[in-house]
């Protein structure tokens, strides 16, 4: 868990800040707004057992009823989530999302601003998807896969990694 020494700010955009030795986990609700998938899980895990995660939806995003979201989701301005989708936990929707139907997004999915998913697509955990990136119809990514910027996606994802460029390519390691 993050130490007392790396909060300087008392409050961010009118919210306040708590400290980790003030943090009582019956008496708030929580939002973890960590961009990154990994992190943000680590951050979740070493939390209380009892804490109670908040989903925030802003209200420009566009939702049918045929939605089913989790604790922890923050769904950003400007998204457009269609019919049957299941939102895991802790799951992030950048700014102008799109998500077609029938789609699973797993704990810890996360979107960068406009990334566009169209229907039937099954996303494992810890997933992310650059700005601009975009997955075709029925497509399946697997765990812990991270999806560059612009990237578009024709074919299955089945390994873990990152992918980049149309079209899609593993970047492979270095080495020396």
């Amino acid at each position: 868990m993050v130490s007392d020494s790396y909060f300087s700010e008392s409050e961010v955009m009118g919210v306040p800040v708590i400290k980790r030795s003030e943090f009582e986990a019956s008496l708030y609700n929580v939002v973890v707004a960590i961009g990154d998938p990994a992190l943000r899980k680590n951050y979740i895990e070493k939390m209380p057992a009892e804490t109670t995660f908040q989903t925030v939806i802003h209200p420009s995003a566009v939702l049918s009823k045929w939605i089913e979201i989790e604790e922890g989701a923050i769904i950003m301005a400007g998204c457009v989530l269609t019919c049957n989708i299941r939102i895991g936990k802790h799951v992030h929707l950048n700014r102008h999302t799109t998500i077609g139907h029938d789609c699973v997004l797993s704990d810890y999915f996360t979107t960068a601003p406009a990334a566009v998913v169209s229907g039937n697509c099954h996303f494992g955990e810890g997933v992310y998807l650059g700005t601009n990136a975009c997955v075709k119809q029925g497509i399946t990514i697997a765990d812990n896969v991270i999806i560059g910027m612009g990237a578009v996606v024709t074919k299955p994802v089945e390994q873990a990694g990152t992918y980049v460029g149309n079209p899609l390519r593993k970047l492979e390691k270095k080495t020396k």
